[in-house]
Order: C-alpha cells, then structure tokens, then sequence
C-alpha cells in the first residue's frame, strides 16, 4: 500500500502542538475543531542565495474553518517566516 505523502509516520505534521498542512501555495495552521484557523496564500516566489525559490509575499488569513466567509483577521506580508509569526500572534488571540 503506497504511503500517504501529506502525513509522516501516518500523522499530520505538528507545530506547537497543532497540524501545519501544505498543498500547493496554501499552509493551513491550527485545528479544525477550533473556533478559528490560520491560512497562509502564497502569491509570489524570489530565488534565494542559493538559487532555491522560497515564498515571498504571503497573504494572512484568521478564518472560521466551518464557514470560510467568516474571516476574523487578513493581512499581507513579505517572506514566510514574519507572516507566520504575525499569523500566530493573531489566530492566538482569535481564539481567547
């Protein structure tokens, strides 16, 4: 049986306790039995030094994952890592 290639290990990668999921220039963050998700939309790439493409403009999104209208939060930013931090900061206080 071939093996699924979104999980390792048959489990769901993890950050800070909840699951981080790709597909195609999409990252879904957080758990979908919560009140809000974080969703990332990369637009853009820039070729790093080493000739890698790494994900340069990022857009935000704080949503509802049971009703995607409901969007608590958006925003947009340049490179991976600052819209994953302000995307954090932001889908943590959603959730209080």
């Amino acid at each position: 049986m071939a093996e699924d290639k979104k999980t390792v290990g048959g489990k769901y990668l993890e950050y800070k306790g909840k699951p981080l999921v790709r597909q195609g220039d999409t990252i879904c963050y957080g758990d979908m039995d919560d009140k809000y998700i974080l969703v990332l939309e990369i637009f853009s790439y820039k070729k790093s030094a080493g000739g890698t493409d790494v994900p340069d403009d990022i857009f935000i999104q704080v949503i509802n994952p049971k009703d995607s209208t409901d969007i608590k939060k958006q925003g947009q930013k340049k490179g991976l890592y600052d819209a994953l931090d302000i995307g954090l900061v932001w889908l943590e206080r959603a959730l209080m």
